[in-house]
C-alpha cells in the first residue's frame, strides 16, 4: 500500500531470490522457534532470556542426535540379524539338499537333522521335507488325483445342472446333501487366509483349493469334507504342487487323530482331551486349577487349533514352524504346542474370567514372537509319572474300555 500511495514499485524478486525470502521466514523446525529474534513490533528478548533459549536449543540438538544414533544402531542391529537369518537359512538349505534329503532314511531320525529341523525348515525345501515326513501309507498317485478330481467335477455338473434328485452311488448320500457339503466347500474357501486374498474368488489358488477340497470329499465319501480342511490344504498348497499336496492332504487326515476329531468319534477326542489335561496339570497346575475352577474344558479352545493345525489360529510363518516338528514328531506335538502357548501366556490367563480366557485364546494376539513362543514349547514336558504321551493316551483307552 505505501509502495502504491508513494508510486515506488518494487522490482519482482528472482525465484531464487523469492525461495530465500520464504525461508528467511520459516525455521526448519519447531525446536528451532526458540532462536528466532521476535517480531518488529514486539521487544527484543532480554540477554539472558536469548542465552536460555540458545542452552535450550543445543540440549533438544543434543537429545535429537542421541535418537538419531539410537534409531541408527537399531537399524544396523536388525540388519546384521537379517543378513545372519539369510545366511543361516542359507547354509540350512545346503545341509538339507546335498546332505539330509538324498540320504533321508538313514538321516532323518539323527540328532542333528531333528536339531535342526528344530530351527524350522527353509520354505524351499519345506515341501519335500513334510512330503517325505507326512509319507504315502495310502499309495495314492497322480493318476489317482486325477480320477477323483474328474468324479468331484462330474458331480459339480450334475448339480449346476439340475441332477440334485440323483443318489449317490458310492456315498450312499442323497445328492441334496452332497450339494450342501459343496456349498460349503465354496464358503470356507472364501474365509481360508482372507488377508492374503490368494485363495478367494479370482485369486490365484482359488480354483486349487476348490479342486483339491473337491477331489478328498470323492476319495473319501466316509469323511467328505468338514469345517477347518481347507486351512490343511491350503497350507500345503502355499508348499507343494497340486498333486502332491492332495497326497499329503489325504496321507495327513488319515493319521489317528486327525481322524478322529474330523469323524467327530467323541469318544476318542474325549481320550485326547483327557491325555491333554494329565500334561496340562503336570506342566502349569496353577493355570490348571483356575481353568477347573472357571469350568474351562479342552473343548473351548482345543477343537479349532487341532482341526486347522493351528494355521487360523497363529500367523501363517509361526504355523509353518509348528508344522515343521509336528511332521517330525507327530500329533504329541499339537498338543506340546497347546500347552506352549498356554504358558506362555500363563500370567495374562490367571487374571481373566471363562469369558476372556475363551475369547483370548480363539484369537490369539497376531505379534508372537517366533523364538519366545519355540522357548515356551521346549520348556514342556511330555511325561507324566515315567510315561510318555502315547502311553498315557493307551491307559485312558483301555480304562475307557
Amino acid at each position: 500500500e505505501y509502495e502504491e500511495k508513494t508510486g515506488r514499485a518494487q522490482r519482482p524478486l528472482s525465484p531464487k531470490q523469492n525461495v530465500r525470502k520464504n525461508l528467511d521466514f520459516e525455521p526448519l523446525s519447531t525446536t528451532a522457534l526458540i532462536l528466532e529474534d521476535r517480531p518488529a513490533n514486539l521487544p527484543a528478548k532480554p540477554a539472558e532470556e536469548a542465552q536460555k533459549h540458545r542452552q535450550q536449543y543445543e540440549e533438544m540438538v543434543v537429545q535429537a542426535k542421541k535418537r538419531e544414533l539410537k534409531e541408527a544402531q537399531k537399524r544396523k542391529k536388525q540388519l546384521e540379524e537379517r543378513c545372519k537369518l539369510e545366511d543361516s537359512i542359507g547354509n540350512a538349505v545346503l545341509t538339507w539338499n546335498n546332505e539330509i534329503l538324498p540320504n533321508w532314511e538313514t538321516m532323518c531320525c539323527s540328532r542333528k537333522v531333528r536339531e535342526l529341523w528344530w530351527q524350522g525348515i527353509p520354505p524351499s525345501v519345506r515341501g519335500k521335507v513334510w512330503s517325505l515326513a507326512i509319507g504315502n501309507e495310502l499309495n495314492i498317485t497322480h493318476e489317482l488325483y486325477d480320477i477323483c478330481l474328474a468324479r468331484a467335477k462330474e458331480k459339480w455338473r450334475s448339480l449346476s445342472t439340475g441332477g440334485a434328485e440323483v443318489e449317490c452311488e458310492d456315498a450312499g448320500f442323497s445328492a441334496a446333501d452332497r450339494e450342501a457339503s459343496l456349498e460349503l466347500i465354496k464358503l470356507d474357501i472364501s474365509r481360508t487366509f482372507p488377508n492374503l486374498c490368494i485363495f478367494q474368488q479370482g485369486g490365484p489358488y482359488h480354483d486349487t483349493l476348490h479342486s483339491i477340497l473337491g477331489a478328498y470329499t470323492c476319495y473319501r465319501p466316509d469323511v467328505g469334507y468338514v469345517q477347518g480342511m481347507s486351512f490343511i490344504a491350503a497350507v500345503l498348497i502355499l508348499n507343494l504342487d497340486t498333486a502332491d499336496a492332495f497326497i499329503a492332504f489325504s496321507n495327513l487326515l488319515n493319521k489317528p487323530c486327525q481322524m478322529a476329531f474330523f469323524r467327530v468319534d467323541h469318544g476318542l477326542m474325549l481320550t485326547y482331551f483327557a491325555a491333554f489335561e494329565v500334561f496340562f496339570e503336570e506342566n502349569l497346575p496353577k493355570l490348571f486349577a483356575h481353568f477347573k475352577k472357571n469350568n474351562l474344558t479342552p473343548d473351548i479352545y482345543l477343537i479349532d487349533w487341532i482341526f486347522t493345525l493351528y494355521s487360523k489360529s497363529l500367523p501363517l510363518d509361526l504355523a509353518c514352524r509348528v508344522w515343521d516338528v509336528f511332521c517330525r514328531d507327530g500329533e504329541e506335538f499339537l498338543f506340546r504346542t497347546a500347552l506352549g502357548i498356554l504358558k506362555l501366556f500363563e500370567d495374562i490367563l490367571t487374571k481373566m474370567d471363562f469369558i476372556h480366557i475363551a475369547q483370548f485364546l480363539t484369537k490369539l494376539p497376531e505379534d508372537l514372537p517366533s523364538e519366545e513362543f519355540f522357548t515356551s514349547i521346549a520348556a514342556i514336558q511330555m511325561q507324566s509319572r515315567n510315561k510318555k504321551w502315547a502311553q498315557v493316551k493307551r491307559m485312558l483307552i483301555f480304562d475307557n474300555r
